[in-house]
């Protein structure tokens, strides 16, 4: 009958098409569509919003992390979100796209990257729900990008410019810096080192380059022993038998290497007879 025919007929090209999609994945791979795929991308991105949520604030808990590589056992303790993501391996596609947004979110501003995880994994917690009330994701993207631009005209309308004037705009970035500093392992001494990092950033001149400003780490001493210096270090040990302070020195810089021995030239041939001559002969 015509109804046999049918059902024969979507079985043999559901049986053709499994075996295609068969032919191209590698051996233990497999594909999740529809419902599964779905709640799959549900599950892994809101693990990964809720294992970082308890880092958040200033009242957030630290994380152990623990390597389990073969030759590599250590053990940290940190509460930055960027590092607790990158520390995780993943297999969910969901979730490895929440954490490439928190390294954007690092590389791009430098801070929020636990907020930006948590408040995705809100947003996808809610589209869930939404999802099951059998309203189209595309509708709920479309929604998002509403929002998007509503809470972008807010922020724009609130926003208070203080760039003209020196003494306020220092403030708002030592308000700023104090902020960051709030959740991070400084948090004691946040004031002191919100100071210095906006005396380093006034430097710049409006720059926005900040491999201009070089850290300079020594082990020992304490937080307040870091200061900030107002002319060039150079990090350097003091060879055998030098001087540790030369007063109205008189310095070179020079864009090439100094180090003879390390000057290689290609068919030359010296001969002396002494000492002496070698050193001429370099010169």
């Amino acid at each position: 009958s015509i109804s046999n025919y049918c059902i024969s007929h979507n079985y043999c090209y559901h049986h053709n098409k499994v075996n295609m999609e068969g032919a191209f994945l590698n051996q233990g791979a497999s594909v999740d569509k529809g419902e599964n795929a779905r709640l799959s991308s549900f599950i892994g991105a809101i693990a990964i919003a809720d294992m970082v949520k308890t880092t958040l604030g200033p009242k957030g808990m630290d994380k152990i992390l623990q390597k389990v590589t073969e030759h590599d056992q250590t053990v940290s303790v940190t509460n930055d979100g960027a590092t607790i993501l990158r520390s995780v391996m993943l297999d969910n596609a969901a979730a490895k796209v929440l954490v490439d947004i928190a390294k954007v979110q690092d590389d791009e501003v430098g801070d929020g990257t636990t907020s930006v995880a948590v408040f995705c994994g809100e947003l996808l917690r809610e589209a869930e729900l939404l999802v099951n009330q059998r309203i189209h994701p595309q509708t709920i993207a479309a929604g998002w990008r509403i929002a998007t631009r509503i809470a972008r005209e807010a922020l724009i309308k609130s926003a208070i410019d203080n760039s003209k004037n020196e003494e306020l705009f220092r403030r708002d970035l030592v308000r700023i810096a104090t902020t960051t500093l709030s959740s991070k392992l400084l948090t004691h001494e946040k004031n002191y080192f919100a100071t210095l990092a906006v005396d380093a950033i006034m430097r710049l001149k409006g720059s926005n380059n900040l491999d201009h400003i070089q850290i300079l780490k020594k082990a020992g001493g304490q937080l307040r022993d870091s200061y900030l210096e107002d002319g060039f270090l150079l990090d350097k040990q003091i060879g055998v038998g030098q001087p540790k302070r030369v007063e109205n020195a008189k310095i070179l810089i020079a864009n090439t290497s100094m180090d003879t021995d390390k000057i290689k030239i290609y068919g030359s041939r010296v001969k002396v007879d002494s000492m002496n001559k070698v050193a001429s002969s370099i010169s």
